[in-house]
């Protein structure tokens, strides 16, 4: 069934109204539906609604038939991937695979080997980009929550804020390291935050400092990978594991 994304503020007991002209056009004239068809609607806070679209011109009236709210019962695992800038638009694809993959919180992440210059005017447009790229790929892979992109930030700025994290890992190519799987059967955590170095890794104080702050080094395999593998092959595993 067609998914769309709803701001809570246009939404209503019983009637939404989709005012998003690039979904609207979407529904009209790509996916071709009429009055009478049905549509789940899902908001920022990840409940999701049954609807009917009752009109249609350049906004979208729809009449809620049920509501299925965010279970609050269930303890879920929440995964923040503090991921390092690489060079293009490679973290465009990394928005979009780690919010595949039910990543909850994406920071992209600034280190001392990190070669992309951003000025201030260009985070922000970039932040638009990823947020609306993670809203996309929620759509798509039926997500019920979209995840949190923040700005950008230093990577001293994350490591100074780690109290909500009861576990904490970051990769690295030297040193000693111990194996992801080994860590979450002791671990048994439910909120995980992972940083993912840039190219030629963090450095060597980066790892001190983050180590000093409770982070744990591990090692994701004999393979040195770039940094979106590094990131999708990180949050792949911590999921993979967590639904088994």
């Amino acid at each position: 069934m067609p998914r769309f994304y709803c701001q809570s503020q246009d939404i209503s007991a019983h009637q939404i109204i989709l005012s998003d002209k690039k979904q609207a056009h979407h529904l009209k004239n790509v996916l071709r539906l009429r009055s009478g068809d049905t549509v789940i609607i899902f908001d920022q806070q990840g409940n999701e609604y049954n609807c009917m679209i009752e009109k249609i011109s350049d906004k979208i009236t729809l009449q809620i038939r049920e509501k299925y709210p965010l279970s609050k019962n269930k303890v879920q695992l929440r995964i923040t991937i503090a991921c390092a800038i690489p060079k293009k638009a490679k973290m465009d694809e990394i928005v979009d695979k780690l919010t595949q993959l039910g990543v909850d919180e994406i920071i992209p992440l600034e280190t001392e080997r990190v070669i992309v210059n951003i000025d201030k005017k260009k985070k922000e447009l970039r932040l638009a980009r990823w947020q609306k790229i993670a809203l996309n790929a929620s759509r798509q892979s039926q997500r019920k929550q979209i995840p949190v992109v923040s700005p950008i930030k230093e990577i001293k700025e994350v490591l100074s804020n780690l109290g909500d994290f009861d576990l904490k890992l970051i990769p690295a190519l030297f040193g000693k390291r111990s194996a992801l799987r080994g860590i979450l059967e002791k671990a048994k955590a439910k909120n995980i935050l992972v940083l993912i170095g840039p190219e030629g890794d963090f450095t060597p104080e980066e790892i001190a400092l983050a180590t000093k702050a409770g982070c744990i080094p591990i090692t994701l395999g004999d393979l040195v990978l770039r940094v979106d593998t590094a990131a999708i092959a990180a949050a792949g595993f911590i999921r993979l594991y967590a639904d088994h």
